[in-house]
């Protein structure tokens, strides 16, 4: 049987870091469901066509930074900063906390695994080919300078009466590879003859992960070691 790991997960701590920077002692449960409800009311509602891509937590003594990450910054900060000055209004009033929110603009949409399997969604939606929308979604993402896509659609293609799979591929995904850089994404179809799963791999290359930090003491010891071992070989000479 084949084990399934996301590649994120997997990567978490080598190349990537956690997406949401808190520690809990005992309530762990009530900080967790706050912020799935926070990524929840960012994601949908007025923001579902910002082309937000990730929402990052980082929670301090009394205070709750969010970096949301989007292709449409514009919608998410509104005319003179209306949605963005409302969305913190409610996120305090939620939380009970000062929320701080920051901005982060994605420059290459077509790099992003969630924003391109989003992307394919819709098109199933508006009743696109998926074959068709599959082929063109992965040209647009190799001629931005991806090493390599892989799409995956699951469910009931083309309102067929039995669900199948179908992929296409291009380049290289290397998954066991920790130094890769990998971006996964999820994304639903919600058509007429049932739900329809979209999957995307995109590889931009190698991040090499950071060197270990020496210890002090034991950089201290070796010129130490260095200068006892010098006289016993002039002895032995």
């Amino acid at each position: 049987m084949g084990h399934k790991v996301h590649p994120t997960g997997f990567r978490v701590g080598v190349i990537y870091d956690w997406q949401s920077k808190w520690y809990a002692d005992k309530n762990y449960k009530s900080q967790l469901h706050e912020d799935i409800a926070i990524r929840k009311r960012i994601m949908e509602g007025r923001n579902i066509d910002a082309g937000i891509s990730r929402v990052e937590i980082d929670r301090n003594a009394n205070q709750l930074n969010v970096t949301i990450s989007t292709a449409k910054p514009g919608i998410v900060i509104g005319r003179s900063g209306a949605n963005v000055d409302q969305l913190r209004n409610e996120l305090e009033k939620t939380t009970g906390r000062r929320v701080r929110v920051n901005i982060n603009e994605i420059r290459t949409p077509e790099l992003d695994a969630y924003l391109v399997a989003r992307s394919i969604a819709e098109q199933l939606q508006r009743r696109v080919a998926f074959r068709r929308a599959i082929k063109q979604t992965v040209a647009r993402t190799m001629a931005r300078g991806a090493k390599g896509i892989k799409v995956v659609v699951g469910g009931r293609l083309g309102g067929s009466e039995m669900s199948r799979r179908e992929s296409e591929k291009q380049g290289q995904i290397p998954l066991h590879t920790l130094r890769a850089d990998i971006d996964f994404g999820i994304a639903e179809a919600h058509t007429t003859f049932g739900r329809i799963g979209v999957k995307v791999w995109i590889y931009k290359g190698e991040i090499m992960p950071e060197p270990r930090k020496r210890q002090p003491e034991a950089a201290a010891a070796e010129p130490a070691a260095a200068v006892d071992a010098a006289p016993a070989v002039a002895a032995s000479e």
